[in-house]
């Protein structure tokens, strides 16, 4: 089966919503030597966001495996990392305080 080139305007689809990483960052990323799906992540960050990975690495996956012509089962996946949340320091003051009164 013979794949359509796609246009400029369609590279620029973001396949990353969280990070909001485009095809066309990603297939620059493989174009300057990443070949796995840990390479492109750290490069791109995409699945690094609060989904970790779950909208977008197939997609990445698919990319890398028509660029590299590396089978999908041979891609390892990424590492993930829990997201963290931003708090306040204050609220950190606040609790230090009431673990040392408990002292």
């Amino acid at each position: 089966m013979e794949r359509k080139t796609q246009t400029s305007e369609e590279k620029d689809i973001i396949l990353c919503r969280c990070e909001e990483v485009t095809q066309k960052t990603i297939e620059e990323a493989i174009g300057k030597g990443g070949d796995t799906l840990d390479s492109v992540k750290r490069s791109t960050r995409a699945g690094m966001g609060l989904c970790q990975g779950r909208t977008c690495q197939r997609l990445v996956a698919k990319i890398l495996r028509d660029k590299t012509g590396k089978p999908l089962e041979a891609l390892t996946p990424p590492t993930s990392r829990p997201p963290f949340r931003p708090i306040k320091l204050d609220l950190l003051a606040q609790e230090g305080n009431k673990t040392a009164e408990r002292k």
